[in-house]
């Protein structure tokens, strides 16, 4: 049985650099491994927005185009109009009548 004391040149040579190399090795891929996968997500949140921000704007255009016509837009002010007139005009009469009693 060898009972010789491990000599220090020795333990780094075969044991500590190919061990530290072996981390290094591990972290630089695990860090190249997460910043494609930070560039992929980068990509596909971009362009998941911009899907959105386009239906957003198609929607938009669908609810211009089909839910308020210029017809229906013209009738809603012509009976405002109406109701504001009307609202004017007693306003005008109650402002007349204490006018005429005294």
């Amino acid at each position: 049985m060898i009972t010789e004391p491990v000599d220090l040149g020795w333990w780094l040579t075969m044991v500590e650099v190919p061990a530290l190399a072996g981390l290094f090795w591990l972290i630089w891929r695990s860090r190249a491994e997460f910043q494609r996968n930070l560039d992929q997500h980068s990509r596909i949140s971009q362009r998941d927005a911009q899907e959105n921000r386009d239906a957003l704007a198609a929607f938009k255009l669908d609810v211009a185009r089909n839910y308020v016509s210029i017809p229906y837009l013209k009738d809603v002010e012509r009976r405002l109009t109406g109701h504001l007139l009307r609202i004017e005009a007693k306003l005008e009469s109650r402002d007349i009548e204490p006018a005429r009693k005294p």
